[in-house]
């Protein structure tokens, strides 16, 4: 959806002049002194957006503006993890654009020598009540690799065994996505994955900013609309052959069609920004959220800033690492006839240490 237009305001009204000489040129002689200054200077403040809460100077690179606001959070049914819908009242904030990339990542791992919960050797404390073998413990990932057969998904529930689309990959992680055998060559522009909770969190502190609020994502997310079932308005994705994300088309999970143009992960900015201008806000990958996740965490009434459930502490630090956080998004597994969860209200979640080919993140920042 294209950016809203700068709110428009009429030319001053030009007074009469006493003289009974008609003015030379096409504008009468009092816009050369300081009305014409008064007219360049209105045109300049809501022109860039000065009206607005947006902090003056120029925008941090690759990131921008979210205007505080209002909207309705969540769902009304009840037996979904988004109830109940509540109004929340956002302050303004910087956004990036898209979504980390792989040489913005590339540059924090140069600059600091930051390695990954997928590249570390995995300790046993790391798996309680299992007996892992020593030559099991080595670094790894999950993939997602599509089964050759048509299954049905549903049966696969949460809590249950882990789905067969599922695979743990040694030697995956944000320099090979699919494992040892790929890379990320020429995939500069691509979104960077296999990102923990962790990882996207130091990253974020390295940058200088922070992980969104659930309630920033969403709200950001839906770029000014009210209550719209998608980030880019009302319109099903792929009616009329019209594709605005990078979802998965077919029969999840044996056959994707990439009717939308990809089979899996996709560079940014494929498809058109939103109102606020933020790309890839539905698709392509999850994105975390600095809060804890709670099934039934939101709150019966109206809220400013929500910074997300406070939880108890953690008995040890290893129950503080697999506490779940929340993610947002969807991703380019994210099929409307299994986990249709590409829309600007859907929540999923993950332990804070986990990893895969289809989490990735995007930071925010403070206007102060």
């Amino acid at each position: 959806m294209p950016k809203r237009p700068p709110r428009s305001q009429p030319l001053p009204k030009v007074i009469p002049q006493t003289s009974s000489a008609k003015p030379k040129g096409r504008f009468p002689r009092i816009l050369l002194g300081g009305g014409l200054l008064a007219v360049l200077l209105t045109a300049i403040y809501f022109g860039l957006g000065l009206d607005s809460d947006r902090p003056w100077g120029p925008a941090p690179a690759g990131m921008v503006w979210i205007p505080s606001g209002e909207f309705e959070m969540g769902s009304n049914d009840p037996r979904s993890d988004e109830y109940p819908r509540h109004l929340v009242k956002i302050t303004g904030f910087w956004m990036d654009e898209t979504e980390v990339t792989n040489d913005q990542w590339s540059e924090f791992v140069k600059a600091t020598g930051y390695i990954t919960i997928a590249e570390r050797v995995p300790k046993r404390e790391d798996f309680p009540g299992l007996d892992i073998r020593e030559k099991d413990l080595v670094p790894f990932s999950a993939v997602f690799q599509p089964p050759q057969e048509k299954i049905d998904p549903h049966q696969y529930q949460e809590g249950g065994p882990l789905p067969p689309w599922w695979k743990k990959i040694n030697g995956a992680n944000w320099r090979h996505p699919e494992g040892p055998n790929s890379n990320i060559e020429g995939k500069g522009n691509y979104p960077v994955v296999h990102i923990s909770w962790e990882d996207a969190n130091a990253y974020a502190k390295w940058a200088g900013k922070r992980l969104p609020t659930e309630a920033e994502w969403e709200y950001a997310a839906r770029g000014g609309l009210k209550n719209a079932p998608y980030v880019w308005g009302h319109t099903p994705q792929g009616q009329d052959g019209k594709y605005f994300a990078n979802t998965f088309q077919g029969e999840f999970p044996h056959l994707n069609t990439g009717r939308d143009g990809f089979l899996g992960l996709a560079p940014v900015k494929q498809f058109p920004p939103n109102g606020f201008g933020l790309y890839d806000m539905s698709g392509n990958v999850w994105e975390w959220c600095s809060d804890y996740y709670l099934r039934y965490g939101y709150p019966n009434k109206t809220v400013v800033d929500p910074k997300g459930p406070e939880l108890p502490p953690a008995a040890n630090p290893m129950e503080e690492r697999q506490r779940d956080r929340v993610r947002r998004g969807g991703s380019f597994l994210c099929a409307d006839d299994y986990c249709k969860r590409y829309l600007p209200n859907t929540r999923d979640c993950n332990p804070a240490d986990s990893a895969a080919n289809h989490t990735g993140f995007r930071c925010v920042k403070d206007a102060k």
